[in-house]
């Protein structure tokens, strides 16, 4: 897998960092997570993880031709936007040898891979069932 840096969130050398791939995909490079409180929020599926990043990192899309911004919804692969200003990103665990080797990566973080189309979708204003829900009225 080939990658291509688009950015971090700080000049030290550990820290949450974004990638692109060769393959329509992204590397989220973040925290792993061991508060229980968030844990226990999380229903992830075998073979993913999910890892904990500032909402700032997004703000790299823009390099990949992704218009910069927030997203418009929260919804797979970003699974919860923190108290503290963070989301919480689920992938496929990255375990490519060569990937990997790319990466500074201290032992408190790991990295998740998810497709663009995903997250350009997370971009994109909802539509059907999405815009219908925001059209009615709150009880």
């Amino acid at each position: 897998m080939k990658l291509r840096f688009l950015g971090k969130n700080s000049n030290v050398g550990d820290c949450p960092t974004l990638y692109a791939t060769d393959r329509d995909s992204y590397l989220v490079q973040g925290w792993k997570i061991f508060a229980n409180d968030l844990l226990m929020q999380l229903a992830i599926p075998e073979g993913q993880t999910a890892v904990e990043v500032p909402t700032e990192l997004f703000e790299h899309l823009e390099k990949d031709g992704l218009p910069a911004g927030e997203f418009r919804r929260l919804d797979a692969p970003l699974m919860i936007l923190t108290p503290g200003g963070t989301y919480v990103v689920q992938g496929r665990e990255v375990t490519d040898v060569e990937a990997l080797a790319q990466m500074e990566i201290p032992d408190y973080e790991t990295v998740v891979e998810v497709s663009k189309a995903a997250i350009t979708a997370l971009l994109e204003e909802p539509r059907g069932a999405d815009l219908q829900r925001r059209a009615q009225p709150a009880l």
